[in-house]
């Protein structure tokens, strides 16, 4: 059987992303963690298919990635996120983009977006 959430064989990986998380994940996690918005669960690093995403609520099948200037800079970076993004909307997971300079410089108006998304 091949699971879709956290496969095995990532979840190095994913421990690995969560003990050497970049500042702004860690600003935006602060808000996100302990059911802090809005009373929804989010879990960070969480595995989805092949691709893990920097945070995820299960409840409303929404992700959200924090992008760095690699995301921006090389065009095999595109590729990827764009792969990523139709796997995902396949499986009916929304995504919400952030840069890590909108999280650093305006974690207000990143965190009004998400909770624009939550019912």
């Amino acid at each position: 059987m091949d699971y879709l959430y956290n496969k095995k064989e990532y979840k190095s990986r994913r421990q690995q992303l969560r003990n050497n998380m970049p500042q702004a994940e860690q600003i935006l996690w602060y808000y996100l963690r302990g059911k802090n918005l809005k009373g929804y669960k989010f879990r960070r690093q969480y595995g989805i298919g092949n691709y893990i995403l920097d945070f995820y609520c299960n409840e409303l099948r929404l992700g959200i990635e924090v992008d760095g200037d690699s995301h921006f800079l090389d065009p095999k970076g595109n590729e990827y996120d764009k792969r990523r993004e139709v796997f995902l909307e396949s499986n009916q997971i929304r995504l919400l983009r952030f840069t890590n300079d909108e999280v650093r410089e305006s974690i207000e108006g990143v965190i009004e977006k998400i909770s624009r998304e939550l019912p």
